[in-house]
């Protein structure tokens, strides 16, 4: 057996600890347990209320508490899960609760306005991020919770199952009810109203516009990704009486011109002309890049596909009452109105390419 003491740094350290008294041996290690205790908390801690940052949010009459909380990665909006299952179930029934157990049996861990099994394979197609649960503290309570923008991707689930003819007649009544919530979505942003309804609008930096298109729009161009669903361009041309030549062939020039007024002119304020001002025109008078390359991955890009998700719901709902291309636009305009004009234009049909 090595019998030889400590040497070196280690030998520095048994001496100083031979020379302090009992009293500064507590300190230290005090002092070391509270920073250990501090790095842990940090690590760990809960989202925690901002205070009075809670609302319930009025949607064409559905309820739903939502509150602004402050987690380690800055502000963030949020819906109860209490609230939206019964905005959409309309209960937190006995029945909801073994839909919700049944799916953890399966390995699903779904909320329980998700838990019917027969939207499993529309779940499938959600961005799985936003299934993510927050759990953050009101005092001494534990709110389980969800990004805002889950409700829009749960609204459209219950919608496309409804479509699909997946949902039982008692469930029709629930998709209904994310129709009515889809519509009202679309009148404004999620973030806007909660913000509205919290009162956080208040207290937000003066410079919001600048924050917030910097957290839209990227500094350096992103590679070209597909980010516009075929069904769009599919059902313009079904709305207007045009034959579908489908996604292999040019598309019509005005088609162009009703990308950039349905989705860049909606979508949010400034980012028209701040993505054009990222992509000016060349000589010729075309743009080098397509303007949703500016977009950022974690919020441009969610917002673009939301907003045309809500498009597709208008023209699917369009289509299904035999409607046409100016009710269509009427119906849009009256709930995604345009960032600052009410100019419409009608443009020749030619040949064209995706913005």
């Amino acid at each position: 057996m090595d019998n030889q003491g400590p040497t070196g740094k280690a030998k520095g350290g048994a001496a100083r600890a031979a020379s302090l008294s009992s009293e500064e041996r507590r300190a230290i290690a005090s002092n070391a347990a509270k920073q250990r205790w501090a790095e842990r908390t940090e690590e760990t801690a809960s989202p925690q209320l901002l205070p009075g940052r809670q609302a319930v949010l009025n949607l064409a009459g559905i309820k739903l508490p939502c509150a602004v909380i402050q987690g380690k990665n800055g502000v963030q909006r949020v819906l109860t899960e209490f609230g939206i299952t019964n905005a959409i179930l309309g209960t937190r029934s006995g029945a909801s609760k073994r839909l919700k157990k049944a799916a953890l049996e399966e390995g699903y861990n779904l909320p329980l306005f998700l838990a019917p099994g027969q939207l499993k394979r529309f779940i499938d197609q959600m961005d799985q991020d936003i299934l993510s649960p927050i759990d953050y503290q009101d005092g001494e309570q534990t709110v389980r919770a969800y990004d805002a923008a889950i409700l829009p991707a749960v609204c459209d689930v219950w919608l496309r199952a409804r479509e699909a003819g997946a949902l039982q007649k008692q469930q029709l009544g629930k998709a209904q009810k994310a129709e009515i919530l889809t519509r009202a979505l679309a009148k404004t942003g999620i973030v806007a109203l909660i913000d509205e309804v919290t009162g956080y609008e208040k207290v937000r930096p003066q410079n919001a516009l600048e924050a917030y298109l910097s957290m839209v729009i990227r500094k350096e161009l992103a590679a070209w990704v597909k980010k516009f669903p075929d069904e769009f361009y599919e059902n313009i041309y079904r709305l207007k009486g045009w034959k579908w030549p489908g996604m292999q062939k040019n598309r019509f020039s005005v088609v162009a011109y009703y990308t950039r007024d349905l989705v860049y002119e909606r979508v949010g304020p400034g980012v028209l002309a701040e993505l054009e001002k990222k992509t000016p025109k060349n000589d010729r008078g075309y743009r080098p890049n397509k303007l949703h390359q500016w977009l950022t991955e974690d919020i441009g890009d969610p917002m673009l596909a939301q907003h045309l998700h809500a498009l597709m719901m208008f023209q699917r709902l369009a289509i299904a009452n035999g409607h046409g291309w100016q009710r269509f636009l009427n119906m849009v305009d009256q709930v995604l109105p345009r960032r600052g004009t009410n100019l419409c234009l009608a443009f020749p049909a030619t040949e064209t390419t995706e913005m």
